[in-house]
Formats: C-alpha cells, sequence, structure tokens
C-alpha cells in the first residue's frame, strides 16, 4: 500500500494541506493524466495507479476511464507492461464477483452484483474493442497474454451470445484461442481451457471450428500430461471441453469416432486397486470419471440420430469401453454416484443394440454361486434400503437391455412359465414378481415398470405371460398373474403402487384382445375401475389415477372381442355414459396428460425424478397412452346406427330407411367431393407450373429490354437483320405460352362447371333432412373455400395474360422505332432495300389497334 501511495503522489502530486481527495477525484484526476500525458512514463504511472484502484472503485473507473483504457490499447499497443496494466483493470471492472475492499453503501448487493455485466456490455458495444483483446493473445509475453486470455473469459462470462458472434466473425478469432493450449505455460493453458469452455457452450458452430482445429487432440495429449483419470482438475477441465464439443453435436460425435478418439477414452477407466469403499477414488478422480460417463452417453445418447447412435454403440463394444464397464459394475468399492452413472452409461450403450445387449446377458457377477449381473442389478432395484438414485438408475438399464431386444423379453416371461425342470438359482422374472408383492411402494412401481417392458411391441409375449400362474401363499390354489395383478390394484392404497399396476395392465391389455378377456373374466375388475373413474376426489395424484383407470376401461372397449358376454364392446360402451358419463370420462382421460410429470416422462426414456414422490409415470406408457388416447375416444363416444334406433329417440321404420338412404347419400357425396379435391389438387399443380412459366417469361422480359438497348447501339453500325430475328423467335415463343395459359383457363372453367353441378346435387339433397346432412354442409362449406382457392388462381393467370399483352405492346413499340431508325438511315443517305421493308412488315405481326397508332403517328 505505501508503494501505491507514493506512486500516487508521483503522478497526482502531494495533496494540499487538510484536503483529501474522495476516490472518485483521485481516479478522476488519474484518467485526465492517461488522456492528457504526452509522455508515456506517465501514462504508465496512471494505468498502474487506475489498476490499483479498480477493484474498490471500479464503479468510478469503469464509468470515468473506459474510453481513456481503449485509447491506450490503441495507441500505446506496443508497451508491453502498460497494456498489462490495462488489460487487469478492465478485467476487475467487468468481473462478476463482488470484491471484499469494495465500499459502496450507496449500491445494494444485487446492483453491486451486475456492475461487471454492465460494463461489459459498454465495453462491446463497439465490437473492435473484443478484436483488440483478441490481438493481444497473440502476443508471448506473459503480462500481456496472461490478462487477455482472462479478460476474454470474464466477457464471455457475462455476455457469451453477444461475444461468441463477435469471436465467430474475427478473423482467426478461434484459431487464435486455440494456439494458447500449446503454451508452454501452465497457467496460461489452463486459463485457455476455461475460456474454450466459455466460449464453445450451446454454439454448434464455434464447436465444429474448435474440434476441427484438432481440438481433440490437443486435449488427449494434455490429459495424458495432466495423469489421465488420476489426474487434477486439469484433466476435468478438458473433459469438459470435451463434453461441450459432442453435446447435440451430431457433426462433432461423427468426427470423435472416426477419428478413434474413443478407443483413446478406454485407459480411463483402469480401476484403483478393491479393498475399503472410497479406496483410490479421490473426489477429483470421481469428478473425471464422471465426465468420461458423461462423453460416452453424450455419443449414444437416444436422443442422438439412430446411426450415430448405433455406430457409437458397436465402437464402444469394439474399444472394450464396453466391457470396462461391465467390470466397474461389478466391482467392488466403488462409491454409489459413480456407480449410478455407470449404470446409466451401460443402459444407453447397449440400448436398441442386440450386440451389445446379447454380451451384456453374458456378464457374471463375482458372487457365490455366479449369478448374472442382470439379476444383480434387480436384486438392487427391488431392494429398499438401496439408494434411490441407483434404484431407479437399475431400473433404466433394465428398460434399454429389453428395448427393441425380443429374445431377452422372451427369456424374461419364460422364467415365470411352468417348467419340468427344477430351479435353483433365482431368476430375474421371480425378482419382479416379489417386488409386486412387497409392502414397500417403489418396489411395487419398479417391479411393474419393469415387467411391462417385456411386453411392449410384443404380442407373443402379451400371450405367453397370461400362462403365468402364482400362488400367493403355500397351498392355496394358483391363480393367473393377470388376476394377481388385478387384485394387488383392488388392495393397495398408495398411489404409487395403483399407478404401477395400473400401466402394467395397459401394457398388458393393448392389442391383445385375449388378455382384455381375461381380464373382463374378473368379476370385480371393471366396478372397481368405473368407481375409480366416476370419483370426484379432488388430490392431484389420485385424479391421475382415476384417468389412467379410464384409460384401462378405454382399451378393454378398444379391444374387446365381445367374448365375455356381461361386458361386450357395446355393453362397456353403454355402461361408461350411464354410470361415468362422456363428459366425465373425457375429463378423467385429459387429467393424464395434462399432469405435471407426464409432460416430464414424455421428454426422455430416463427416469429423472428428483425425489420418490415425482416417480409416477413411465416413458413408454407415456408414448402408449398419446398413441391410443384419440382411437379410444373416437370409439367410445361415437354414435351408430344402432345407437340411433335402441337410444332415447324411437323412429319409425319408414324413418330409419330414410336416414339409412340419407348415409348412402353422404357416402356418395363424399366420394365426389373426394375427386372434386384430386381435381383441385391437380389444376394446383398446374398453377405452379405456369407460376413457373411466367416467372421464365418475366426473365425473357428483362433480356429482351437488355437486347433492345444493345440493338440501339447495333443500329448506329447496321446490325439490324440478327435482332429482328431474335424479336420474331421471342414472339413465336409468346404466342406458344398464350396458348398454354388458354387451356389452362378452360380447364378450370371445366372445374368450375363441376363443382357448381356438385353443390346443386348436394343442395337439393340438403333440402330434404337438414339435421342428418350437417356433416355435408360443413364440408361443402371447404369445398366453396377450395373454389374461392381456384378463383384467386384465374385472376393471377388473368393478371399473367395481361403482363403477356404489355410485353406485346413493348414489342410493338421496338418495332416502330426500328422503323422509325430506317427512315433516318434513309435520310442520312444510307441505302435500305424495299425488300427488307417487306421482311419487317412480314415479321412483325401487331394488332389492328396498334397499326393504327402506328399509322398516326
Amino acid at each position: 500500500m505505501e508503494y501505491f501511495k507514493s506512486g500516487l503522489k508521483s503522478v497526482l502530486g502531494a495533496p494540499q494541506p487538510g484536503a483529501q481527495p474522495s476516490g472518485a477525484e483521485t481516479v478522476e484526476r488519474l484518467v485526465d493524466r492517461v488522456q492528457s500525458s504526452t509522455l508515456l512514463d506517465d501514462r504508465r504511472d496512471a494505468c498502474r495507479a487506475l489498476k490499483a484502484l479498480s477493484r474498490k472503485y471500479r464503479v468510478e473507473v469503469g464509468a470515468q476511464g473506459m474510453d481513456a483504457l481503449r485509447q491506450v490499447l490503441e495507441m500505446d499497443h506496443n508497451d508491453c507492461e502498460i497494456v498489462g496494466y490495462v488489460l487487469d483493470t478492465l478485467c476487475n471492472i467487468t468481473s462478476p464477483e463482488i470484491f471484499e475492499e469494495e465500499e459502496r453503501p450507496d449500491l445494494s448487493h444485487e446492483s453491486l452484483s451486475h456492475v461487471g455485466e454492465q460494463f461489459t456490455e459498454i465495453f462491446i458495444k463497439k465490437p473492435e474493442n473484443v478484436g483488440l483483446v483478441l490481438s493481444f493473445m497473440e502476443e508471448y509475453e506473459f503480462q500481456v497474454r496472461w490478462p487477455a486470455v482472462k479478460l476474454l473469459t470474464t466477457l464471455l462470462a457475462n455476455k457469451p451470445r453477444d461475444i461468441q458472434e463477435i469471436i465467430l466473425v474475427s478473423p482467426m478469432g478461434v484459431s487464435k484461442m486455440m494456439d494458447l493450449l500449446g503454451d508452454s505455460r501452465d497457467v496460461i493453458r489452463n486459463e485457455a481451457l476455461l475460456l474454450l469452455i466459455q466460449l464453445t457452450k450451446g454454439n454448434a458452430n464455434i464447436q465444429k471450428i474448435v474440434a476441427f482445429e484438432n481440438a481433440f487432440d490437443r486435449l488427449f495429449e494434455v490429459i495424458k500430461e495432466e495423469g489421465g483419470a488420476d489426474g487434477g482438475i486439469v484433466v476435468e477441465d478438458c473433459l469438459l471441453l470435451m463434453l461441450n464439443l459432442l453435446r447435440n453435436n451430431t457433426s462433432n460425435q461423427n468426427f470423435f469416432k472416426e477419428g478413434s478418439y474413443i478407443q483413446r477414452l478406454a485407459p480411463m477407466f483402469t480401476l484403483p486397486p478393491e479393498g475399503e469403499e472410497g479406496a483410490g477414488w479421490s473426489s477429483q478422480k470421481v469428478a473425471n470419471i464422471h465426465c468420461v460417463l458423461q462423453i460416452l452417453r453424450t455419443l449414444v445418447s437416444p436422443g442422438n440420430p439412430a446411426q450415430v447412435t448405433a455406430s457409437c454403440q458397436r465402437a464402444l463394444h469394439a474399444s472394450g469401453i464396453l466391457e470396462a464397464l461391465c467390470h466397474m459394475l461389478m466391482a467392488g468399492g466403488v462409491p454409489v454416484d459413480t456407480l449410478t452413472e455407470t449404470i446409466c452409461a451401460l443402459a444407453e450403450a447397449i440400448r436398441g443394440n442386440h450386440g451389445n445387449q446379447q454380451y451384456f446377458t453374458t456378464v457374471m457377477a463375482p458372487s457365490t454361486p455366479p449369478r448374472e449381473a442382470i439379476v444383480v442389478l434387480l436384486m438392487s432395484m427391488v431392494n429398499e434400503k438401496q439408494p434411490f438414485l441407483l434404484r431407479c438408475a437399475v431400473l433404466y438399464c433394465f428398460q434399454c437391455f429389453l428395448f427393441q431386444n425380443e429374445e431377452g423379453q422372451r427369456q424374461l416371461v419364460k422364467t415365470l412359465l411352468p417348467s419340468t425342470t427344477e430351479v435353483v438359482n433365482l431368476s430375474s422374472g421371480q425378482l419382479l414378481c416379489g417386488g409386486l408383492f412387497s409392502h414397500d411402494p417403489l418396489s411395487n412401481w419398479f417391479s411393474a415398470i419393469a415387467l411391462s417392458h417385456a411386453l411392449i411391441e410384443n404380442p407373443e409375449q402379451r400371450e405367453e405371460l397370461l400362462r403365468v400362474l402364482l400362488a400367493a401363499n403355500t397351498g392355496n390354489t394358483p391363480v393367473s398373474l393377470l388376476h394377481q395383478a388385478t387384485q394387488l390394484l383392488q388392495h393397495s392404497s398408495k398411489v404409487q403402487s395403483k399407478l404401477g399396476l395400473l400401466m402394467l395392465l395397459c401394457t398388458w391389455l393393448a392389442h391383445c384382445p385375449a388378455a382384455v378377456k381375461q381380464f373382463l373374466s374378473i368379476p370385480s375388475s371393471i366396478p372397481y375401475l368405473t368407481a375409480q373413474a366416476g370419483s370426484t376426489e379432488r388430490d392431484d395424484n389420485e385424479e391421475l389415477v382415476q384417468g389412467v383407470c379410464a384409460f384401462l376401461i378405454g382399451i378393454c372397449v378398444q379391444f374387446n372381442d365381445d367374448s365375455v358376454t356381461n361386458f361386450t364392446k357395446e355393453n362397456l360402451r353403454h355402461l361408461i355414459e350411464k354410470r361415468i358419463g362422456h363428459e366425465v370420462f373425457l375429463a378423467k382421460l385429459g387429467e393424464v396428460s395434462r399432469h405435471e410429470q407426464y409432460s416430464k416422462a414424455s421428454k426422455h426414456p430416463e427416469l429423472k425424478p428428483r425425489s420418490p414422490a415425482e416417480l409416477l409415470l413411465d416413458h413408454e406408457f407415456c408414448k402408449l397412452f398419446k398413441a391410443l388416447e384419440g382411437m379410444i375416444i373416437k370409439t367410445v363416444t361415437a354414435k351408430t346406427a344402432a345407437d340411433l334406433l335402441n337410444g332415447d329417440m324411437e323412429l319409425s321404420p319408414a324413418e330409419s330407411a330414410m336416414v339409412l338412404q340419407y348415409k348412402d347419400l353422404i357416402r356418395e357425396q363424399d366420394k365426389r367431393l373426394h375427386d372434386l379435391q384430386l381435381t383441385v389438387d391437380s389444376l394446383r399443380h398446374e398453377n405452379h407450373m405456369l407460376a413457373a412459366q411466367n416467372e421464365e417469361l418475366n426473365n425473357s422480359l428483362a433480356q429482351l429490354r437488355d437486347q433492345n438497348m444493345v440493338l440501339r447501339a447495333q443500329v448506329s453500325s447496321g446490325g439490324m437483320n440478327t435482332e429482328e430475328d431474335e424479336t420474331a423467335e421471342l414472339r413465336a415463343e409468346l404466342k406458344n405460352k398464350e396458348t398454354i395459359i388458354k387451356e389452362l383457363n378452360e380447364e378450370l372453367n371445366e372445374a368450375k362447371i363441376s363443382s357448381s353441378l356438385q353443390k346443386t346435387v348436394i343442395a337439393e339433397s340438403s333440402s330434404q333432412n337438414s339435421e342428418e346432412l350437417q356433416r355435408l354442409r360443413d364440408e361443402l362449406t371447404e369445398a366453396h373455400q377450395r373454389l374461392a382457392e381456384l378463383t384467386e388462381e384465374s385472376m393471377e393467370l388473368a393478371r399473367l395474360k395481361r403482363d403477356q399483352e404489355d410485353l406485346l405492346e413493348l414489342l410493338a413499340d421496338q418495332d416502330a422505332k426500328l422503323g422509325n431508325f430506317k427512315v433516318r438511315l434513309r435520310a442520312l443517305g444510307e441505302k435500305v432495300d424495299e425488300d427488307e421493308d417487306q421482311d419487317l412488315d412480314d415479321d412483325v405481326d401487331l394488332p389492328s389497334e396498334e397499326l393504327t397508332s402506328q399509322s398516326l403517328a
């Protein structure tokens, strides 16, 4: 501080006795010295003093000195010392942090937190200021390059989008930053990593440029130098930058795979020696492994294009990373959060890939007796003592194992079917059934969802699962699994248990009439569902249960083969209308898609609940609901001829016959309207072609105007015959286009006549029974709208014809000018043959009105 005071005295002079300048006054005098001093040493001393004040009085320094500091960067850019002071000062005044030495009782803490962002906005109003900072990064001097990198990092943190756009248009802007990774000074290289992490966030274009600037090779070199997975925070920064370059960027993902960079990740999975839990797993190693797992998940994410995900999955298997993941899964001492992330990465590595799924079935746990890895995972899932997020990860892994895996689905169901051989080891099917009967609602939910995934897009296993028989207690008569699930649903009082069982039943019964038949044969099934769907309880989660119950009733209607006499499709529809009511039924269905958890579960197949209470709906169930909801609504609420005859309105035989006659007439009119729609589509296509021809005609007109200017120049040199020939060709082309337009007009008129006949027929039939033909009127309204569109197209054709007539007038005017040129040539003594005059008259065939006006002229 004494040094700073002595510096101030040398710059400002000694203060007057008894007068102590304020911070603002000191800053003002320093800024004035920066702007007015002619000696470099004076400006340098003033900038050094401003740097010292910029933390305590950064509002004053930023407000008064921004322009002066920028001016120094332009004028004194060759002096490394003063440039370093200025860059450090700018770093301080734009910093998003609040400095301890700041004393601003007039500003709140919130206002101070935005000061850096406001000064950043002022600084980048002139994009060339950012260009100045970029240029200083090329300087090798530490006192210049170091603060330049820090300043750009700060600017990016405050205004990322604006700075990214400026850097994109800056010549070699990204290349200058990539060069920093090769700096031999670790502090600059490490700061460059932080800079590039900020730069590549959410900008695909910059991500591609950085990747093709050899970023991956440089990053792997740094990771190797820093000790790989056991390295420090620099390794984590390298992996975070790599993650930025790959996330949601298909181009970079392909580049990463094709460049064999996936194989270079394999050494990161070297595990420490097994011992006590957490041995060899420092907090930094855990962070590094998490980043690597995130990179793997980015490459095989279900949200990527299918071909990208599949190729990366194959590369994971070929590189040995899939084997390493399975080894880590079964290893001891792995921290829980690392194990959870490993399970999720493994899940997406095998999802939908038959080869990887087959390999996973061969993985055995090092236990006595040896067990399949799948069984060990399911044991963790149904164990209520295991961490919640770990159980969610296991379910996700099991879902990915069954995804598009018919053999895996078959093997799971097979473990539940009656067998002549004695089963020694615990099977996956037994674990899931045990989870269904557990007193833990989460185990009920997990087991029901896992079992439902064995039935997705697999009608054969839906029917096979109907053969499964269970005995709740020893000595009891076995009953079907479907019956047991229904009984569990009716006796459960927990929302999660009920929702899990309901989603299992919905998946099971959808597209499976045999399952619907067995379900309807259970006497209490439909009464329970109608009571739930008609309930007036208003709790959010209970309303969700009621909505899924309504959905299950709708599935029983939709896929009913009428084999259960008491619950045929018509009987169920009548029951819904009388016991629940269509409005209530539709409202209950709507509660499902309106629920907050529905929108979350629909977005991604992975479970991402923040707490157990949020675990309500499954992704695949949401897909099923979305696919069937409209179909079920239409089936349940549709009115048929039988509804009219058997309903409240009594119709005589003659009236019934008339209704059927009108229905036949409506169907006939539908066919005619369909034919008319085809005609309209054809005319619309022809109109598009005509528009294209009109564009060509306009281009020809523009060329003709250019040729006319050339012609004027050629008249003086006698080069007229060629232009006359071109004019004749253009006139012939215009006549051809006019013929095409005439033919299209004729087709349009025919369409209008046909449409008029349609309206006449439909109007006559509508007058017979207006109520029965309301739907037809609506369709006629649409037809009228289409005819209005045709009328507009006809007007467009007329406009095009007028344009052609204008073009013909332009040609006539040109011909008249040619005649005048000939007269002028004769007046000047040039010889013009009469034969040429006659040829010209024959070629230029003007309308009679234009000939008259030309002769008068």
